[in-house]
């Protein structure tokens, strides 16, 4: 444990290039004391995995540190070897996908003691059974799971998604690292469970010193855990300063965009979406980076490279016109307000279904007695943790799941409960975005190739005419030509979410249930889609089942909301009436737990 306040963490002017000499991250430059938590934040593909890999020496294939000095608790890190020394026992990794970074075949004791008996304390021999045992005990115990054998001894896919983010950080924890490095640690974990781990984090930083560097592009998260906030944007930081400075007042154009961007439950308002594309490595132009989407441009922003000035002490800003970034206007907006007059015609139904799956212990039911519609161009939500059976709804409506009770109408006619066994009309009606695209699309197909063949399926397109469409659907959902021809190993979560959603709408589909998919998604990026899908809902009529568990989504896309809680509703309303006074003790839960950007900056307010 380092003394509050020491250095721990140096990173100079890192330059991460592809073979050709095209920079992926250049001039990147930042430092972490004992016990601060520095926040690095920015779109999909700015380079913030590739600096966080950077930080350990771990470059894919390809890639190499063309310049750049990282210094660890006083020591350089120059070699192979010397990053590979460092790796778990100065600086520590926390992954975004626990479930894929777990090794399935190892118990969690196991998986624990090989990150200890890979760096045993200096001097002494890699730990025993017993001494193993009892550390993984402690360390589960430090992250708040339980630190009995049973527990130790279960492997990853027993766990919940929250208790196996924890396992990961107890592995970061284990050798008592300097720094641990935390990559969207929270993303796609619902509000309750991304609070509990966020506590655990700050209680480490209080009690252990820890330093942390945290990856993410939730802007409410990272106000409520870091200290400081550095803005990532074409390889470059843009905009650092405390986590008040950026938040409260930013002064970068790009910087500006992002919490513009950012929904906020308690304060819903009208999201200010960037225009333009983020440009790719190796289409940066010779000036600006940011220059093409930025309404301050000036002449000069396409020829010369603004470098980091001072804003205000502590504050610094790449950009020749920061003063002249407007204030940030926090007016608030009414909720989706309850349409006037008589109901409008329900495209969906759900009667009484009840859903679920069998076991060596017999029936055990996921979904019970949920009923709600969804009239035409309207939008419900549905909230609640992991477990409530958000998409166990989801894909009983798609067929993907047969109900063991209740119907499923469309258009006033039932439908099968399973797909294959509906018509290819019926499959149109209902269309399907799934939170993992990296499951749902072909590794072995081109993005265009995803996205046109359910027209040519679902609507008898020719193959000519399905591509055009689809590469005007990769074009509305903000993606750049040059991806139609890339695999998805190829693309980053966000960009392979986008087009997952792009094959959605090729269908011209009635109701569109989208699961989770503005989870993995920038804050930019989630606001293009949210206005896609209200153009969607008001030039075409389109009605939509929004699941999600950002409760600053439902209050920007949604006129109604289900709040689900073990299989069942406990409390349905309009949005206003739900998050604005909820009666149930689970819902006032989840509005406890939800972070909320404004509430933060008006407690700095506060404080001044």
């Amino acid at each position: 444990m380092k003394p509050a306040g020491s250095m721990v963490l140096q990173a100079r002017d890192l330059r991460v290039e592809v073979a050709n000499g095209a920079a992926i991250i250049e001039d990147v430059a930042f430092e972490l004391r004992a016990g601060e938590i520095l926040g690095l934040v920015g779109e999909s593909g700015s380079g913030k995995t590739t600096t966080a890999r950077a930080l350990f020496g771990h470059y894919e294939r390809g890639l190499s540190l063309r310049s750049g000095e990282v210094s660890v608790a006083g020591r350089q890190l120059t070699t192979p070897e010397s990053f590979r020394q460092a790796r778990g026992q100065l600086i520590s990794y926390v992954p975004q996908n626990p479930g894929t970074s777990l090794n399935p075949s190892l118990r969690i004791v196991a998986a624990i003691g090989d990150m200890l008996r890979a760096h045993p304390a200096a001097g002494t021999a890699a730990p025993g059974h017993d001494a193993v045992a009892q550390a993984s005990a402690a360390l589960l115990g430090r992250v708040g799971l339980p630190g009995e054998e049973e527990f130790g001894r279960r492997y990853p896919h027993q766990l919940s998604g929250g208790q196996q983010q924890r396992v990961c950080i107890a592995i970061a924890l284990s050798c008592d690292p300097a720094v641990v490095v935390l990559d969207e640690p929270t993303t796609g974990l619902d509000v309750v469970t991304q609070d509990r781990i966020m506590r655990e984090l700050v209680r480490l930083r209080d009690e252990r010193g820890v330093a942390m560097l945290y990856i993410t592009h939730d802007l409410a998260v990272v106000g409520q855990i870091a200290s400081r906030i550095a803005v990532m944007y074409a390889g470059r930081i843009v905009e650092e300063g405390s986590a008040e400075q950026i938040l409260s007042a930013p002064r970068h154009p790009y910087t500006r965009g992002l919490v513009a961007s950012t929904p906020d439950h308690l304060q819903p308002r009208i999201l200010e979406a960037m225009g333009g594309i983020a440009a790719g490595v190796g289409e940066r132009p010779p000036g600006c980076a940011f220059a093409p989407r930025c309404r301050q441009r000036v002449d000069h922003c396409d020829t010369e490279l603004p470098t980091l000035a001072e804003a205000a002490p502590g504050h610094s800003v790449r950009c020749f016109e920061w003063p002249s970034t407007p204030v940030l206007d926090w007016t608030s907006a009414e909720f989706p307000a309850k349409q006037d007059g008589p109901a409008g015609k329900a495209v969906l139904e759900v009667e009484h279904l009840s859903a679920g799956y069998r076991s060596r212990a017999g029936r055990h039911l996921v979904v019970r007695d949920v009923s709600f519609a969804v009239d035409e161009g309207a939008c419900v939500a549905l909230v609640g943790e992991s477990g409530s059976g958000k998409t166990t709804i989801a894909r009983a409506i798609a067929g993907l799941h047969p109900p063991s009770d209740g119907r499923i109408l469309v258009g006033g006619q039932p439908l099968a409960g399973q797909a294959q066994r509906r018509t290819v009309d019926e499959r149109r009606r209902i269309a399907i975005v799934f939170q993992n695209p990296a499951e749902a699309l072909n590794p072995r197909h081109t993005v265009l190739s995803s996205v046109a063949r359910p027209g040519r399926i679902l609507r008898g397109l020719g193959r000519a005419e399905a591509d055009a469409e689809a590469r005007r659907l990769l074009t509305a959902v903000r993606l750049p030509a040059r991806i139609a021809g890339r695999y998805p190993g190829e693309l980053s979560g966000g960009e392979r979410q986008r087009v997952a959603i792009a094959r959605a709408l090729i269908g011209q589909p009635d109701v569109l249930v989208c699961d989770e998919i503005t989870s993995a998604l920038d804050v930019s990026v989630q606001a293009v889609v949210l206005e896609l899908l209200h153009e969607l809902r008001r030039q075409l009529g389109i009605s939509i089942v929004f699941i999600t568990h950002d409760l600053g989504v439902v209050a920007t896309v949604a006129e109604r909301v289900l709040i689900l809680e073990s299989g069942s509703i406990c409390e349905e309303g309009t949005v206003a009436e739900v998050l604005g006074a909820p009666h149930h003790e689970y819902t006032r839960r989840l509005l406890d737990a939800a972070p909320s950007l404004i509430t933060t900056i008006k407690a700095w307010q506060m404080v001044r």
